[in-house]
């Protein structure tokens, strides 16, 4: 009796034991599909403004944010030429909509959209590569001055644009 409790102990340890070693499940939380072995390095140019209207930081906001998510979320080792990846491009719009009227006849509601050019080379697989635009927007509004809500809603922006093209680029979605 009491060696067969020893025994059915010893079987599931050991089964146990054996299911932990034999399965690996692998996560990747970043949505980053990159083959290391082939890909190693990333070089992202500076996106210079090229928008009839413009915000000064929201440059530096946005290469910052760019080099970041992919410092953060990748491997990949980050080079000023002769990458792997290649990513250049533009900041071509910053433009500002009247998105709803009030009843007295004047905007409620102002919208904001930033549009990104971005030219991606991938020099391990040039079928991949695109030219494109990304674009985001956000709204405030009306009774509120721009320049008090300019800032954050930038920065929100600059993180939507930013995750589409992460998910374009090495994310394959």
């Amino acid at each position: 009796m009491v060696w067969t409790k020893i025994i059915n102990r010893y079987f599931f340890v050991c089964l146990a034991l054996l299911a932990m070693v034999s399965c690996t499940v692998t996560y990747k939380f970043n949505g980053a599909s990159i083959d290391y072995e082939k890909t190693k390095t990333i070089q992202i140019t500076p996106f210079p403004l090229r928008s009839a209207y413009t915000w000064a930081p929201m440059q530096s906001i946005f290469n910052n944010r760019l080099t970041d998510v992919f410092a953060t979320q990748t491997k990949l080792i980050q080079v000023i030429r002769n990458g792997d990846l290649q990513i250049a491009g533009e900041i071509t719009g910053y433009e500002q909509y009247n998105k709803s009227i009030s009843a007295d006849g004047l905007a409620s509601q102002v919208q904001l959209k930033m549009t990104v050019n971005v030219r991606f080379v991938n020099n391990k697989n040039h079928t991949e590569d695109f030219e494109r635009q990304f674009s985001a927007t956000a709204e405030y509004d009306s009774s509120q001055q721009l320049t008090a809500v300019q800032e954050e809603l930038v920065t929100q922006m600059v993180k939507d644009i930013v995750d589409q093209i992460f998910n374009a680029t090495v994310a394959n979605w």
